[in-house]
């Protein structure tokens, strides 16, 4: 077998300054260079980052999904056609999912036509007619033909949770 000498008077060059240095006080980087002490890095710990476990999918103390109380909801502008001499008003609720019989309240209406009572905080019982209209029997007549109720009109549950 072969045996190397110890270069105790030999120069080496460094990859990275291309300087003449003593072979003995040479060392190699991670990436293979040949460098001296005074020149020496490390690698970057970024380069080999430390492995991390996935997210936990699920949860100690999970509780089940609850039913969001019923909320007022917003009209279109002038939701409510009376037709004179009737009490009976129309409404228009854009897909209200309604039955006949529920009771709805209504808020913020703008009375027109005669009919005053639009806002009774007791509500009606209505009477559905179809996918967006039903309607209600009012205690006031109207006066006159058409539509009323204004712009900030909202349909809804007798009470409202808080």
């Amino acid at each position: 077998m072969s045996s190397f000498a110890r270069g105790k008077y030999s120069l080496a060059i460094s990859d990275r300054s291309g300087q003449a240095f003593p072979y003995s006080e040479m060392v190699r980087e991670w990436n293979g260079s040949l460098v001296h002490t005074s020149e020496y890095e490390s690698k970057h710990p970024q380069l080999e980052p430390k492995p991390k476990g996935g997210d936990a999918q699920g949860l100690q103390n999970a509780r089940p999904a609850r039913v969001e109380p019923t909320t007022p909801r917003l009209l279109q502008p002038n939701p409510f056609t009376a037709t004179s001499s009737s009490r009976t008003v129309s409404v228009f609720e854009e897909n209200h999912q309604r039955s006949t019989g529920d009771i709805v309240c209504f808020r913020d209406v703008i009375a027109g036509l005669g009919i005053e009572d639009a806002n009774n905080t007791s509500g009606f019982t209505i009477t559905v007619t179809n996918a967006n209209n039903y309607t209600f029997t009012s205690t006031d007549t109207a006066t006159a033909s058409g539509r009323f109720g204004g712009v900030i009109a909202s349909a809804g549950p007798v009470t409202i949770s808080s």
